[in-house]
């Protein structure tokens, strides 16, 4: 139990510089929105674009990056997915660790640029769907306009509270709600056993992009490693890895489902990307099997 501990310990330090860095962002878009161009690069037809290229770098930060955005509204939901389907937590590492295993090392390349174009694809039909979608208004910060307030009084406050010791101790605070929950995943795979796991997906290749899926949704950096194990050792086949990895967002599922007043629509989100990472495990799954 101790490794386990250590596990959810180090997975959490892992993102703390991230949600530093995000709550940094936010209170700079709260204050200095002209440094961010005044949506355009958060909100305009850029972003999700901009959003498949970042979720591809192989780090699980940029999903709670992402998932603090859309908290915040600071991005529309096609941002979100974009990012969210790119990412792939430590799978492309482990795909690219072993430079003995052509297995693994072949499936890198035809993985990102499956998830970059379905990111993309995704993003930009999610805009066109939820068009008149509300977002929060950034305003400029040059005199033509007052600051946007945040809800929080930083009136009387010190450029290094607002932008140092506010996002530190907001980045602390979710740090050990990661924590708490990526510990309790972490002791349910130790009792379950990584190798049980992986085996049970060992089924017909349409049923195992359901089942992959499933599993990919599972808010640890351990999901992407069982996912990735199952293909290199022959368990799953690519398209079914695949379809784990496109629904596998690590812990901007936490931060997701964290906020109660949002569960309805965080789940609908959550939904659509289970059901887009099967329907494309299961099409590349029969694309190879013609090939």
């Amino acid at each position: 139990m101790l490794n386990v501990f250590l596990d959810a310990l180090i997975d959490t330090l892992k993102v703390l510089p991230f949600l530093f860095v995000i709550y940094v962002v936010i209170e700079l878009i709260e204050h200095k929105t002209s440094v961010f161009g005044n949506r355009k690069i958060l909100q305009g037809n850029l972003a999700p674009l901009i959003g498949s290229a970042v979720g591809l770098i192989p780090l699980c930060g940029f999903s709670v990056m992402a998932a603090k955005l859309y908290e915040k509204k600071y991005i529309r939901t096609g941002a979100l997915l974009s990012v969210f389907i790119a990412t792939s937590d430590e799978a492309v590492i482990l795909l690219l660790s072993d430079f003995t295993d052509t297995r693994a090392l072949s499936a890198v390349i035809p993985l990102l640029v499956i998830k970059f174009v379905l990111a993309v694809a995704v993003g930009y039909a999610a805009y066109g769907i939820l068009r008149k979608e509300q977002t929060a208004v950034l305003l400029p910060t040059d005199g033509s306009a007052p600051d946007y307030s945040c809800g929080r009084d930083h009136v009387d406050d010190s450029p290094w509270k607002i932008y140092l010791l506010s996002p530190l101790l907001h980045a602390l605070k979710i740090s050990l709600y990661l924590f708490i929950v990526n510990f309790a995943f972490e002791t349910l795979i130790f009792y379950i056993g990584e190798e049980k796991i992986a085996e049970s997906l060992a089924v017909n290749i349409y049923l195992q992009p359901l089942i992959t899926s499933a599993v990919g949704l599972i808010p640890s950096c351990a999901s992407s490693v069982i996912l990735t194990s199952a293909y290199t050792g022959g368990l799953v086949a690519f398209g079914s890895m695949t379809a784990g990895l496109v629904v596998n967002a690590g812990m901007g599922f936490m931060i997701l489902l964290k906020n109660p007043r949002l569960i309805k629509s965080n789940l609908a989100v959550l939904g659509t990307l289970f059901v887009i990472a099967y329907l494309c495990g299961i099409a590349v799954n029969f694309v190879l099997t013609l090939i």
